[in-house]
Parts: structure tokens; sequence; C-alpha cells
């Protein structure tokens, strides 16, 4: 079945000579991996140019339920990014948002909202111009709720976040599982803003540094497989500062 969907790009492999396999987040079909023949060459026919990590596609792909390997028969850019490609801090945190991605982003069912979220809160951020440096704090906090693990809030100051249960606590736990009283406030801080404030969070490189470390822990707990991330060590450096 001949079939055309959104998408955003998580990931390329090359396969053979001049072929790719993509790994997309697709608008009707959620998680998706399919193959791109011919698609290394020069001129337009260089398809890979626009398969960068998260940039927006559409793609007509054969598609057929039973098979783990779909084929893209075209796939074109939909919005082409006007910053980030060219803003060495943008770009480096699009790769980080993108390997974080593909580690938990595994169901093969569409998921419009989140989608929608993903697509938006991207082009939002190829325009911003302040408050730049805790975009992805922001979005992978936000994008905690479309995976069902958002925090659950509860009244008063002075809370440590329970990454475990998932839930903020009147008392230090007793496992190491938890955010420190300084941490859960950012952390508490970030939920509460939208993107476009997001230029009134202020915090030195430690706490930014600390607070990535402790979303990315938490994000461990529910989904595994993210103590190692090769873009990590550079997006701390780029913004160590």
């Amino acid at each position: 079945m001949l079939e055309k969907n959104r998408a955003i790009v998580l990931h390329t492999v090359r396969y053979g000579e001049k072929s790719l396999i993509v790994n997309l987040y697709t608008e009707k079909s959620g998680r998706q991996a399919a193959i791109l023949n011919a698609a290394r060459g020069t001129g337009p026919k260089n398809k890979a140019a626009f398969l960068q990590p998260l940039f927006l596609v559409e793609t007509e792909s054969y598609v057929h339920k039973n098979r783990e390997l779909q084929r893209i028969k075209e796939v074109r850019l939909t919005t082409p990014y006007l910053h980030i490609p060219f803003e060495v801090r943008k770009s480096a945190q699009v790769l980080f948002l993108a390997e974080v991605l593909r580690k938990v982003l595994l169901e093969e069912a569409g998921n419009q909202a989140l989608f929608d979220f993903m697509e938006s809160a991207l082009l939002y951020f190829d325009m911003m111009e302040l408050g730049t440096s805790g975009f992805h704090l922001w979005f992978l906090v936000r994008l905690t709720g479309y995976l069902g693990i958002y925090p659950r809030e509860v009244a008063g100051e002075h809370l440590w976040f329970d990454m475990k249960k998932g839930t903020f606590v009147h008392s230090e736990p007793l496992h190491p599982g938890f955010m420190d009283r300084e941490t859960t406030a950012l952390l508490r801080r970030i939920m509460a803003l939208n993107i476009k404030d997001l230029h009134t969070l202020k915090m030195t490189p430690d706490q930014r540094s600390e607070l990535i470390v402790k979303i990315l822990e938490y994000l461990h707990y529910h989904f595994g497989n993210l103590q190692s991330l090769n873009s990590l060590p550079v997006l701390k450096e780029m913004f160590h500062d």
C-alpha cells in the first residue's frame, strides 16, 4: 500500500553504496524504519542532505504492516529550518534530542498529539532568539507528558523529586534515585514555563548540567538505554559558559 506521511527524521544509516535506512517518527504510524534507494548523489539527487536529525519531511512509502523495514518512494522537506543547521548551539541541541528520541520513541502507532508537539516546538525553536539554551531541557520535560511519566505535582515548597515514583515528595527519599532540592526547584520552574517564556529561565552551567543528567536518569528508569549518549559531552561543553 502506498502511503503519504508527515515525519520527523530521527536517524539515518548508510545501506550499500547509495542507499539509506531512515528511522522516522511519523504522524500516522509512529516509529518507522524505511529504506531509501539512491539517496546519496549529487545536486538535487542528494536526498541525504535533508534527512538530517529532526528535519521535517513528507514521505510517500510502500507500507507493509508485517515488515519491519518499509520502502520510501519519494521524500521531500516540508518546512526547511532557517537557523538550526547554521547555528552551532542549536545544531548541538537538535542532535542531542534526536539521540534521546530514537531511544524512547519505540511505539509503532500514531500519536497525533506527540507529533504535533514535536513539530511545533522544533519550528518555534528554529526562530527563537532568546532563551534557546534551555530549550532541550524544556522539550524533554514536556516530552515526559506524552510518554505518560510527567512528574506528579504536590503542594508545598522545598521538595525533592523522587524519580522512581515520578512524584515530588516532602522528605528526602531513602534511595539514590531522586533530585536534590535545588535541581527539583529548577525542574518545577521549567514545568511552569511556556516556550515563549524560556528567556526568563536563569541557571548556571553547573545547574544546567546537573538537571540534564537527572532528566536523562529519570527517562532511563522508565525506558533504559540512556546511560551513554554520544551527543551529551558535546552538549555540555557547548553550554559550559
